[in-house]
């Protein structure tokens, strides 16, 4: 079916904004800081988490909740490998602010799926950049990238094991990884390699044509609106297995690796932060930074505490193919370029955020399940 464009065209002139992935994680939430902000937003998600991760992956919640809250919100159910669909809207709305957050987000998945995650992560992207390119070259495209563009060679860092985890040995990491560290001759997962071909995309979109583009390389993304699953959103889905008394597995490295946590929330702040002030071909690292960095066995402590519930868990020796020992993002150039930015929501804050909404949720389940 022919997606409608006639609701793109604003009555009035306003600023505009076009979110892919809209009701991901980091796109709804940006969605929403937008709006309140004073854009008018076009949202563009098919819902293909659903077919990457099954119903617990759907976001069919989300979108209600962008309909419910943003009154004159514009989503369209269009596919980013849909070139013609994804070139029209970009020019019948020639927006003012481009946030690319859609993709096959899953570092495992990638693997059993190689052709759907290349087109949806590096031809996805392509699609948007030069739809952007030939209807709004001067508009601030930002991108959500990841940090497994640096594939496992964080892991050649020399490291230290402490009791509950494993922590940098090498004082120029003191702070944690930062944008200079290669991405070159390393093993990234196929999803880390396409996300490697759109990260390099963006960035030669930005020195070729001169466009204010931006990669923005995130640690663990979470926050109460992440719809984690096993093989996606670590934060989020050890929440959930904890108050649903689920069993998590811990892959290898004795439950000791670490990873930097940011709220969805402060990412759409630096995203707004960069609209505003952009700059040409950009790369931030964007994490919760060494303060809000945590190991498995470390999140286990936290959650017990909060919920009183012991974590149920299982140990699998062998660890995930190119998955990081220990990473944290540095953070230090971006708070040089953008210095009004930092972290507002501490590593504990996140953990209570995300346990109340899954215990909302899991409620509600519950309810809907026993009256049916």
């Amino acid at each position: 079916m022919r997606a409608d464009y006639r609701n793109i065209q604003c009555k009035v002139r306003q600023k505009t904004a076009l979110i892919t992935g809209s009701c991901g994680l980091i796109g709804s939430e940006v969605t929403v800081h937008l709006a309140k902000n004073g854009f008018r937003v076009f949202g563009v998600d098919n819902n293909q988490r659903a077919v990457f991760f099954g119903p617990e992956g759907d976001t069919t919640w989300s979108l209600r909740r962008l309909q419910t809250e943003i009154p004159d919100y514009t989503h369209f159910d269009v596919d980013i490998r849909n070139r013609p669909g994804i070139l029209e809207i970009v020019k019948k709305a020639r927006p003012d602010a481009i946030v690319h957050t859609a993709a096959q987000p899953s570092h495992d998945r990638a693997a059993s799926i190689p052709f759907d995650d290349f087109d949806t992560n590096a031809v996805g992207t392509l699609n948007v950049l030069e739809a952007a390119r030939q209807a709004c070259p001067e508009t601030p495209f930002v991108h959500m990238s990841t940090n497994k563009v640096y594939g496992d060679l964080p892991n050649t860092i020399v490291l230290r094991e402490l009791g509950t985890r494993w922590e940098y040995a090498d004082p120029h990491y003191e702070h944690g990884i930062p944008e200079t560290f290669s991405i070159d001759q390393s093993k990234h997962s196929l999803f880390g390699a396409s996300k490697v071909a759109a990260d390099i995309t963006v960035q030669e979109y930005g020195r070729y044509f001169n466009m204010p583009t931006c990669c923005l390389r995130g640690g663990c993304l979470t926050g109460p609106n992440h719809s984690g699953v096993e093989l996606h959103g670590f934060l989020s889905y050890l929440v959930r297995c904890n108050i649903a008394r689920r069993e998590y597995k811990i892959f290898g490295y004795k439950g000791k690796q670490v990873r930097d946590n940011i709220h969805s929330e402060d990412v759409a702040n630096f995203i707004l932060a960069f609209c505003n002030a952009p700059r040409i071909a950009e790369v931030y690292n964007i994490g919760g930074g060494k303060e809000n960095a945590c190991s498995i066995l470390e999140a286990f402590a936290i959650i017990e505490q909060l919920t009183g519930k012991a974590q149920r868990y299982t140990y699998i020796e062998q660890h995930r193919s190119g998955d990081h020992i220990c990473y944290y993002s540095d953070l230090r150039k971006l708070k040089v370029h953008y210095p009004q930015w930092e972290i507002t929501h501490p590593l504990h804050n996140i953990f209570r955020e995300i346990a109340s909404s899954w215990d909302l949720r899991l409620r509600q389940d519950a309810l809907a399940g026993a009256s049916a």
